[in-house]
């Protein structure tokens, strides 16, 4: 018999694969929207503006680690319903405090509304299979913003408590306590999808739901915990949020969805289930956030500002899946 040989390849770094990645891409587009709002605001290049900028969008940004997890898991999943989640969740903390609930106790109250809207969408879709998550989270984002409206109607409530003001307008050193939170998930969900057998698992039911199964994945438990996941993270949106506005009302974080799928599909994660990597989000996040910020120096309209998301939207899905020498290739970042 004879002995058989095991040769070891070591792994040679290779420039071009290295560099022809989505997210280098997101990076010099980063880099061109700071050159645009230098452009336009001769304030813009200070340290300051740098850091405290982002406190204007960060807020939901913290629903974008969960909405890859969604939509990597494949199977056509998607949550539209998380604006409204932030918003009835929000609405239950301020109508909780303004009856005698303690704040603190709101805040819990809050997370709770919203993990539990999160939990009601992951049942629906694991107890009736059959139905699109699109169609389901469309319904519940209609339920959940009805129910908001019925707490409070049209109204608003506020007058929380000074201390409240920290989450979304304090400061840890010269670093916002918002950008501190939102480093600190950024790493935990980087390492939650990448490093852990969850993310393995959520991965590979995106890629081949049917093999995952009989891989021995719990796929319907697997669905249940990343859309309650998503509805506990919309409860940090709404309590940032719900901070910074000094009140809440029914109609908060409208439209806040469509931002959320545009960062998290501009970062690289594809619709189709199985691909994305953390930091193509990460960067999105703040493209789009300060492209935000740039055009309303400009006093430019919400409709161009949605017209010009599109266009980044259409124009990175073409690129992604762009033919290279011939063949079709998927850059690294749709991996």
């Amino acid at each position: 018999m004879e002995n058989k040989k095991i040769i070891l390849e070591e792994k040679t770094w290779n420039a071009k694969s290295f560099f022809f990645q989505w997210e280098w891409m997101l990076v010099v587009l980063l880099l061109l929207v700071h050159v645009f709002n230098g452009a336009v605001s001769p304030y813009y290049f200070s340290v300051d503006t740098f850091l405290s900028t982002p406190m204007s969008f960060l807020d939901q940004a913290f629903i974008v680690f969960p909405m890859m997890l969604v939509l990597i898991s494949g199977n056509g999943n998607i949550d539209i319903s998380v604006a409204s989640i932030v918003a009835l969740s929000s609405v239950i903390m301020g109508v909780s405090y303004n009856h005698g609930v303690p704040m603190s106790a709101s805040i819990v109250l809050c997370f709770l509304t919203a993990t539990l809207c999160g939990f009601i969408n992951g049942s629906i879709l694991v107890k009736f299979p059959e139905l699109p998550a699109m169609i389901v989270t469309l319904s519940t984002q209609i339920l959940y913003r009805g129910v908001a409206y019925i707490i409070l109607e049209n109204r608003a409530v506020g007058k929380f408590p000074s201390w409240f003001e920290y989450f979304g307008w304090g400061y840890v050193g010269p670093i916002p306590f918002i950008f501190l939170m939102f480093i600190i998930c950024a790493v935990i969900y980087g390492i939650v999808i990448h490093k852990t057998s969850f993310g393995r698992s959520v991965y590979a039911v995106g890629n081949n739901r049917t093999a995952a199964l009989y891989s021995g994945i719990k796929t319907n438990r697997l669905t249940l915990l990343i859309f309650t996941l998503t509805g506990f993270m919309s409860g940090f949106t709404a309590l940032f949020l719900t901070s910074r506005m000094g009140s809440t009302r029914p109609n908060i974080a409208s439209g806040y969805e469509m931002d959320i799928i545009a960062m998290a599909v501009l970062g690289g994660v594809s619709t189709d289930g199985g691909k994305g990597r953390i930091w193509g989000p990460v960067l999105a996040i703040f493209i789009i956030g300060y492209l935000e910020y740039g055009l309303g120096l400009l006093n430019q309209s919400a409709q161009v500002v949605m017209i010009i998301i599109g266009i980044l939207l259409i124009s990175s899905v073409l690129i992604q899946d762009i033919h290279i020498f011939g063949k079709h290739r998927v850059l690294p970042g749709r991996k």
